[in-house]
């Protein structure tokens, strides 16, 4: 079992035990999906699959966010935040603005990309590095500003 997976379980468990309703909700909800994907894929998942499972969350959450507070929803906006205030606790330190222009510049000189047509393979580079630790349509948004 995968020690993201574990730190998730025992935390389901700790708020079981403190009988905190909605942090239980919500760590069953992540639960839910990773047992969904183990189950869909039959096999068991590694940290970096994990993480994945926690992002896409994220980003849904996110979505979810501002929708609800377009509609002017506060009630389901709150329980979004709470949301994802508890997937970021499981999620690796998000990289500097800095750092990732220089994951970004470097991924670039290394795939000799000089157009957007060279943008493809610097986001594979980028991603395999960053995996996790920030939020690709920034990457996405970065890249295309430094090969533009």
């Amino acid at each position: 079992m995968s020690d993201l997976k574990t730190s998730i379980t025992e935390a389901t468990t700790a708020a079981m035990k403190a009988r905190d309703k909605a942090k239980v909700a919500a760590l069953r909800m992540v639960n839910a999906e990773i047992k969904r994907v183990e189950v869909d894929e039959r096999r068991e998942l590694s940290d970096e699959d994990v993480l994945t499972i926690l992002n896409r969350m994220l980003k849904q959450r996110r979505d979810a966010l501002s929708q609800y507070q377009d509609a002017n929803r506060q009630d389901l906006a709150e329980q979004e935040q709470f949301e994802i205030a508890l997937i970021l606790e499981f999620l690796p330190e998000p990289l500097e603005a800095s750092e990732l222009e220089d994951i970004i510049t470097a991924a670039i000189v290394e795939a000799d990309a000089h157009s957007m047509k060279d943008m493809g393979k610097v986001m594979a580079l980028v991603k395999a590095q960053v995996a996790g630790r920030a939020d690709m349509s920034v990457v996405s948004s970065t890249v295309k500003a430094q090969l533009a």
